[in-house]
């Protein structure tokens, strides 16, 4: 039973004009890569969480193909939200862990047990230069909330070991540190689990490593050649 982590499908069978081919020539044909990959790694007794960046679908229905393609896959799947995972409203998300029970769990503002850890998550933030930096922060903030209710849960359910896991890197370009890299620390996370960083010139933005006593790693499904990367044995 091991867990498994990756980001960045990007998936668009419900709408084919989001093809990803443009972006390089590791973009070709990746849902082939995604398909051949995950069985070749996973088993049905395994957990995978998608680190964000699901589906193109900006709506439950356009996103239905991407669903019916991850549903064909082995294992336990655990959705994080991404910024472009439009059709999931952040408010609403036990509803569709009530919509989808029994085949997928949507991580936001709760927990998901992996043997004696937790894990734990939200879409993070990191400075981007994409809009003002008040409006940063205040988005910012909105997730470290988000974080907190996680770890919260997660601590109060009597867990002690702790997956972070985060869509957005943990830090901006340049930052040694940041609020996500200190409630990791605060609460022992082991390891910090990230993607949304595409290209080779993206791929060092934040830490990949050991720091301060937490392995920090980057899923993104291109920097994995779109070969879930194993987190636990």
């Amino acid at each position: 039973m091991a867990l498994y982590v990756i980001g960045d499908l990007h998936l668009s069978f419900g709408v084919p004009d989001k093809s990803m081919d443009m972006f390089g020539s590791v973009w070709k044909d990746h849902e082939d890569k995604i398909r051949r990959n995950w069985l070749r790694s996973v088993k049905e007794e395994d957990t995978v969480v998608i680190a964000g960046d699901f589906s193109w679908g900006r709506k439950l229905d356009e996103c239905a193909p991407d669903f019916d393609f991850i549903r064909g896959l082995p294992g336990r799947k655990i959705f994080l939200r991404g910024n472009h995972d439009m059709f999931w409203d952040a408010k609403h998300t036990q509803r569709l862990n009530d919509q989808f029970r029994g085949e997928f769990f949507f991580l936001q503002n709760n927990f998901a047990a992996y043997r004696d850890y937790a894990l734990v998550g939200t879409k993070g933030y990191c400075y981007e230069g994409l809009d003002s930096f008040d409006h940063f922060l205040k988005i910012r903030s909105r997730e470290l909330k988000r974080l907190r209710l996680s770890f919260d849960a997660a601590a109060s359910a009597g867990f002690g070991k702790f997956i972070m896991l985060l869509h957005y890197p943990p830090t901006t370009i340049g930052e040694q540190s940041s609020p996500f890299t200190e409630m990791a620390e605060h609460f022992g996370a082991e390891q910090v689990i990230y993607a949304h960083c595409h290209g080779k010139a993206r791929f060092d933005d934040s830490f990949r490593g050991r720091v301060n006593g937490i392995e920090y790693r980057l899923a993104s499904g291109d920097f994995l050649n779109f070969r879930p990367l194993k987190v636990l044995d």
